[in-house]
């Protein structure tokens, strides 16, 4: 555990000096070329995030957590990986009614907005992000609370690590309980591929729906009819235990963590 707890702190402390040297160097910027300091935010929130995943994914690799083994970046199967898509894609639809009942703030949205103005930001929020935090949260942090604990309370511990580190309320569900899921898979196959795919899904679909559709708190708004939404929702259930019945024939002596 205190393994995880130290990458955790690590990675907070990169995000906090990669906000510090964007500021920093924006600021000289703006003084140099007269340009108007009250931009400074707007102009730095995106790079700072850019900065602290390469910082962190260079510490993940200079301190060896980043695994060289052929399981770890293995496609797995065609029909796991179209389990994932499809667990993936009706995990989303859940946890989105789920989100529109609880009505938690969102203390990030203006930030988040800020960062979805640039491509730098939206390709940081939506591939570059979900990289870095696979190789820590399941590659790093998952696989030492595998090591400590059992697979059922190391993927939890995983899970709500993941969860807390997002502090958002309106994130911490919604990360805790796919964490759950990335966990899950990883103890079930050893390879990074499925929860890399899960991740770009997840947070590329939240990037495209919030510049697309920006008044829109969920899918029930944006479809606009109660019935074709509960349709919707029973069949996302439906698949979502289909999908997770397939993938949890995956054999965890064979393909696993425990092989």
């Amino acid at each position: 555990m205190k393994t995880a707890l130290t990458l955790v702190f690590i990675y907070f402390g990169m995000q906090i000096l990669g906000a510090i040297f964007m500021l920093i160097l924006c600021g000289i910027y703006l003084l140099i070329t007269g340009g108007d300091l009250s931009t400074i935010q707007s102009m730095s929130v995106a790079p700072s995030l850019l900065l602290s995943i390469v910082m962190m994914t260079i510490y993940l690799w200079k301190f060896g957590y980043i695994s060289p083994k052929k399981a770890t970046w293995s496609f797995i199967s065609p029909t796991y990986m179209a389990s994932t898509l499809v667990i993936t894609l009706s995990g989303i639809w859940l946890l989105d009614v789920l989100m529109s009942h609880l009505h938690l703030p969102d203390l990030m949205k203006d930030t988040f907005d800020l960062m979805q103005t640039g491509w730098i930001g939206i390709l940081s929020i939506a591939v570059l992000g979900p990289i870095l935090e696979e190789l820590l949260f399941r590659g790093a942090i998952t696989t030492a609370l595998f090591k400590q604990y059992t697979p059922r309370t190391a993927i939890l511990l995983s899970a709500l690590l993941f969860g807390v580190f997002h502090i958002n309320p309106a994130q911490v569900v919604g990360a805790g309980l796919i964490g759950l899921l990335l966990a899950w898979m990883y103890y079930k196959t050893a390879s990074l591929i499925p929860c890399i795919v899960v991740h770009i899904i997840n947070n590329s679909l939240s990037v495209y729906l919030s510049l697309k559709y920006p008044g829109v708190q969920n899918m029930n708004e944006l479809i606009g009819n109660d019935t074709l939404h509960l349709v919707l929702t029973i069949l996302a259930g439906v698949l979502f235990i289909g999908a997770y019945w397939l993938m949890k024939r995956t054999s965890v002596e064979e393909r696993g963590l425990l092989a």
